[in-house]
């Protein structure tokens, strides 16, 4: 985005890319559909140490400006949910329509191109990689963090923020999986694949999505959602009746059906296993005409916060995105570029600016490679 956006204006671009292919993580985005914006976008969906950061590139490249580019190139589209846009063919109509917008432009880019040193040269950097060395008055650190190695993640443009005397805010896993272990593991692993809707709520941050359970613990949106706000020792609660006002609902089941048993009544809002769970470990089992009020309060109240007592994340093997990354008082907020080193720029994922799950951390790229690419 940044270099067709600069190429536009008649600069002369080069991508120096590490990998063998560009674009690897907008293909395996979205289930090979690309879930490439989101028409609510605010900066409320970000987190940063400074959540003011983001609101000007936001604000400048909007996903409207991203839709009309798509539409421009004949990608078909659809809104899934909460405005999450996805293709309805394959990611890689946006991989190839960024391509096609660089070509236009002019840029240059160069795959399998690994960075060996950066140097400030004058006013401005040589840089040298495996072909050979290449001078440049601005250099733009587009490199992502450090979610999924297996895709080449690595830390490189923290080692880079760093050399040119940016700090790096602590860094960690986001949008990722929640592991269980010891008895919280042992009562639920044979419950895998069991996904119900709630609410997820911690540090002041709630998200009503799905939950779902896995051999090492818990997922779906609604916790890897959650995830971004939770470190382990934080208290993580599930309403698992996220629609409905469980104590009153459990009064009336014992007024209807006195003779129903408590695991059966769950079972019918629940998924039955799951249900059956909760009465085996936690709330017991007998007819609903056996409960005094007080035992159903409790119930309710367990229902309607559930904790969840994980021991960690799966760590950025599985994460979605970094947390943490470049600080964000060392960089100007509508150019993106250092406040330290003229000519140097951070966008992207390397920053500290961190987007929900739904298609946000795509438009942070798209709005933040433009604000640099106009500034070029």
């Amino acid at each position: 985005m940044c270099a067709l956006t600069a190429g536009r204006r008649g600069k002369r671009v080069r991508v120096i890319e590490h990998a063998n292919r560009v674009g690897k993580k907008i293909l395996m985005s979205g289930g090979g559909r690309c879930n490439f914006t989101n028409t609510g976008t605010s900066p409320t969906n970000f987190l940063s140490a400074n959540p003011h950061f983001c609101k000007s590139a936001l604000a400048r490249y909007t996903p409207a400006d991203f839709i009309d580019m798509v539409d421009s190139h004949r990608i078909a589209w659809h809104e899934k949910e909460l405005g999450q846009l996805f293709c309805d063919v394959s990611s890689k109509q946006i991989v190839g329509m960024l391509l096609e917008e660089c070509a236009q432009a002019g840029v240059r880019i160069d795959v399998g191109c690994k960075v060996d040193a950066v140097h400030r040269v004058g006013g401005g950097f040589r840089i040298e990689t495996g072909p050979g060395e290449i001078e440049c008055p601005a250099l733009v650190v587009a490199t992502g963090g450090l979610s999924i190695p297996s895709m080449g993640a690595t830390g490189f443009g923290y080692d880079l923020a760093r050399q040119f005397g940016h700090d790096v805010l602590p860094v960690r896993a986001g949008l990722v999986p929640l592991t269980l272990s010891g008895k919280h593991h042992e009562r639920l692993q044979d419950l895998s694949g069991v996904a119900l809707p709630v609410e997820s709520r911690c540090n002041g941050a709630s998200f009503r999505a799905d939950l779902l359970i896995t051999h090492r613990g818990l997922s779906g949106p609604a916790v890897l959602q959650i995830s971004s706000y939770w470190q382990p020792g934080d208290d993580l609660r599930l309403d698992l009746l996220p629609d409905s006002e469980a104590f009153e609902f459990l009064r009336s089941q014992q007024r209807e059906r006195p003779a129903a048993e408590l695991r059966t009544v769950l079972g019918e809002v629940l998924p039955r296993r799951f249900a059956q769970r909760l009465c085996e470990v936690w709330f017991g089992n007998k007819p609903m005409k056996q409960w005094r009020e007080t035992e159903l309060r409790e119930i309710a109240d367990q229902l309607k916060a559930w904790p969840v007592v994980a021991s960690g994340t799966e760590g950025y093997r599985t994460a979605e995105v970094t947390l943490g990354g470049v600080d964000t008082t060392q960089l100007s907020s509508s150019t993106m570029q250092s406040k330290q080193v003229d000519g140097l720029y951070f966008i992207g994922e390397v920053v500290d600016v961190t987007g929900h799950l739904g298609g946000y951390n795509f438009q942070w790229a798209w709005a933040s490679g433009h604000a640099a690419g106009m500034a070029l």
